[in-house]
């Protein structure tokens, strides 16, 4: 009984709710993807969380050339979402995604359209900008991003999760730069963001000039992921509370860390400071600063403020 009575005060407080078997089934969308989309299923797991499922599970999502306009407009819309704080992403069936779909893909890779070269390059440079935006559209998403991996995360699947803000992943989940294999330089985020991520050098170099495998205890060690768990269930149950803890803080506050993190990464520190202290004078001029010292001040969560929409 007391169970019970606890369970439903936490479902009325989303603050305080923590993620059940419910929740996490709730993420994987059996029905397919959502319209318009056609390969990737929107979810909202919990209130101001949005579910991002890379769907394409009989071709083990791998990214065709929907994926690749798809994830721009979804990330375009979540932007600029007042009801959404933070989003978790994740792949749906056995693996996280087995990268490019060559096949899908092969003429605008292969077959650049021009009537000599100067002009099949130009068109060559438009399409693989096209492509980089792709990820950069994660990274420019002013709500943090969650990426939670199973299994394969081969090739653009690396593209993709070092434009994420927090990556975990399961036991079993193993990482691949595999664009040195097909005869091409990785080109839409990995050797820009990587070596960011990963802080030994020889390390990222090493991974993308052998394309060889990294699992989950060494993407542990060396930063690359923050966190492993034992299963896709448990993964995924404890990226939707991770998603609950960040929801559950200021929209302003954890906007304005996500921006200034990344700038401050690619400048220097006198150049991140002056940004941050050009940042705070305004974006301290908020109630929600007033609202969270009173809450700390009472020994209140966060989580029990209502802030409001951003």
């Amino acid at each position: 009984m007391l169970s019970f009575i606890v369970r439903s005060a936490l479902k009325k407080n989303w603050g305080l709710w923590l993620p059940g078997q419910s929740a996490v089934r709730a993420m994987s969308s059996p029905g397919g993807p959502t319209p318009p989309f056609t390969s990737l299923s929107i979810s909202h797991p919990a209130e101001s969380v949005t579910h991002v499922e890379l769907h394409r599970p009989e071709k083990r999502n791998a990214m065709n050339r929907a994926f690749w306009s798809e994830m721009v407009d979804c990330f375009n819309q979540i932007a600029g979402d007042p009801d959404c704080r933070v989003v978790v992403v994740s792949g749906a069936g056995k693996i996280f995604t087995a990268g490019i779909d060559l096949m899908d893909m092969a003429s605008d890779v292969l077959q650049p359209e021009g009537d000599d070269t100067a002009r099949s390059s130009w068109n060559m440079r438009r399409t693989i900008t096209k492509y980089q935006e792709t990820f950069s559209v994660i990274e420019r998403c002013p709500k943090p991003v969650l990426v939670a991996v199973h299994g394969a995360c081969v090739g653009g699947g690396v593209d993709l999760i070092t434009a994420c803000d927090i990556r975990l992943c399961t036991q079993d989940a193993w990482f691949q730069v595999k664009e040195v294999d097909i005869g091409l330089a990785a080109d839409v985020g990995t050797l820009q963001r990587l070596p960011k991520v990963i802080g030994s050098r020889s390390l990222v170099n090493e991974l993308a000039l052998t394309a060889r495998k990294m699992y989950a205890d060494e993407a542990k060690s060396s930063g690359l992921v923050s966190r492993v768990f034992a299963d896709k269930e448990a993964m995924m149950a404890g990226a939707l509370e991770m998603a609950g803890e960040i929801a559950g803080r200021s929209p302003v506050a954890v906007q304005g860390t996500k921006i200034n993190l990344i700038y401050s990464r690619d400048h220097s520190v006198a150049e991140g400071l002056d940004y941050m202290a050009t940042w705070n004078m305004s974006m301290l001029q908020t109630h929600d600063v007033m609202k969270s010292a009173q809450a700390s001040m009472e020994k209140k969560s966060p989580k029990t403020i209502a802030f409001s929409k951003l």
